[in-house]
């Protein structure tokens, strides 16, 4: 690696980082996350929780954060990747870190890179930029005196970067096809992948409604404290014509009755809602909350990019679905929402995904199409996505267009422009398509 920067800004880190382990560059294993970890002496005096799955991490993690918010404690909170701004991966007490703080362990983590690679080997101590970077956040976090730390898993589970802390619970919110090249191309491969972030003797969270025979095996085998969907935890509610009105929890030791529906919006949110509700059970011993810091947790928790829909006309959607499971839950959500008369989506995807399963569970909702190329060497360019839109027998009419950008704000602009005050834009895809976008459609409003 070229030599760290000397400079404090945050930016040049990052800069630094990028040039010499691009961020989309994914290379899985914990041996040299666990020599630079074990030099840095990480290790944590309060309760870990680990937060894995196909879809709906985000939103578990942000539920667990502000209901624990809400009962005073202080907390970390690590996810990722970004929408706009790198410090949006670490938060403390609600707040993201700044970034000083951010500098000062992105300093601690070269050092002590350096000593392993010079005790063991370059090859040895050769973090990429997820490695680097959630190190320095598990140090930061170290530092912070935290009363409960949550940690989003990356990409998998049994060989992700963040598999290399000691978890007190552990999550698995949902598992479905995505990153098959890494993980697998069958659920029951990709669950036992993500049932390695379970721990023996401590909760195992899952709450996939129909969890993979891999998964729970694993956990049989390990001896882990495994809290199942549907057996160990469950909902009810009463929907009303566009949206649940109430609903309530309960698990093994009680029930939690009279919940409103969680700010964050979509249908499968009362899933998320109730995992994150099984974690907080099963960690009463050490975390315990009320009932209305539930409550309250429920009802002020945020998520940028998550089915967020923007104040103002037209309306405009945000959602960082990419995969095939995702997609069917945004078409889900897209049809509870009131008529438009037309839909106008922005969209950019990594090209390792399964992009014509996205595509096929959206491709009716949509009316005209802005596809953009993403500032990525694993984009799909956006001319692949159009022939897939048009082998996917999407139709190119008088109603109906497909149009290729060079970039997601370039297709946004012209979302913008050819939307009428009625309409609704969805913008949704990868990361960064969302989050190409977001500032300039805050901005426009």
């Amino acid at each position: 690696m070229s030599a760290a920067p000397t400079s404090r800004l945050l930016a040049d880190w990052l800069d630094w980082l990028e040039a010499q382990r691009p961020q989309q560059q994914i290379e899985l294993g914990l041996d040299r996350i666990r020599r630079v970890k074990d030099e840095l002496g990480i290790a944590f005096a309060c309760p870990v929780i680990l937060v894995g799955g196909t879809n709906g991490k985000g939103s578990t993690c942000a539920f667990l954060e502000s209901i624990l918010l809400q009962a005073g404690y202080r907390v970390g909170l690590h996810t990722s990747p970004h929408l706009v701004r790198f410090n949006e991966r670490a938060r403390v007490n609600g707040e993201q870190a700044a970034d000083e703080a951010l500098v000062e362990h992105f300093e601690a983590v070269e050092a002590a890179r350096e000593r392993v690679a010079a005790r063991d080997g370059e090859a040895a101590a050769a973090l990429t930029y997820f490695e680097f970077t959630g190190l320095a956040i598990m140090r930061l976090f170290q530092h912070a005196k935290l009363d409960a730390a949550i940690f989003e898993i990356g990409l998998g589970g049994r060989l992700d970067a963040m598999n290399v802390l000691d978890a007190d619970c552990s999550i698995v919110t949902s598992i479905d096809i995505d990153h098959a090249d890494w993980l697998g191309d069958t659920r029951e491969k990709i669950g036992l992948e993500k049932a390695h972030i379970f721990r023996t003797g401590r909760p195992a969270i899952c709450s996939d409604p129909v969890p993979p025979e891999s998964l729970i095996d694993y956990a049989r085998e390990i001896d882990a404290d495994l809290r199942l969907f549907a057996r160990d935890f469950n909902y009810a509610g009463q929907r009303g014509a566009t949206d649940w009105q109430q609903w309530s929890w309960g698990g093994r030791s009680g029930k939690v009755a009279g919940l409103a529906y969680p700010a964050l919006r979509g249908a499968n949110q009362l899933l998320n809602a109730s995992g994150a509700l099984a974690a907080l059970e099963a960690l009463r011993p050490v975390l315990p909350v009320s009932n209305q810091d539930i409550r309250t947790g429920f009802a002020t928790v945020e998520l940028p990019g998550r089915f967020q829909v923007l104040p103002g006309k037209p309306t405009v959607v945000l959602d960082v679905a990419h995969n095939p499971h995702a997609a069917a839950a945004l078409a889900d959500n897209l049809d509870h929402m009131a008529f438009h008369p037309y839909t106008h989506a922005v969209f950019g995807c990594m090209r390792d995904k399964d992009i014509p399963g996205v595509l096929r569970r959206l491709k009716d909702r949509v009316d005209h199409w802005h596809l953009a190329t993403l500032p990525s060497e694993r984009s799909a360019a956006a001319e692949d996505i159009a022939a897939l839109l048009r082998a996917e027998g999407f139709p190119e009419d008088k109603e109906h267009s497909i149009t290729v950008h060079a970039t997601p704000a370039a297709a946004w602009v012209a979302a913008r422009g050819g939307a009428g005050e009625g309409d609704r834009i969805l913008v949704f895809g990868s990361f960064l398509t969302v989050g190409g976008v977001m500032d300039l459609a805050s901005r426009s409003r």
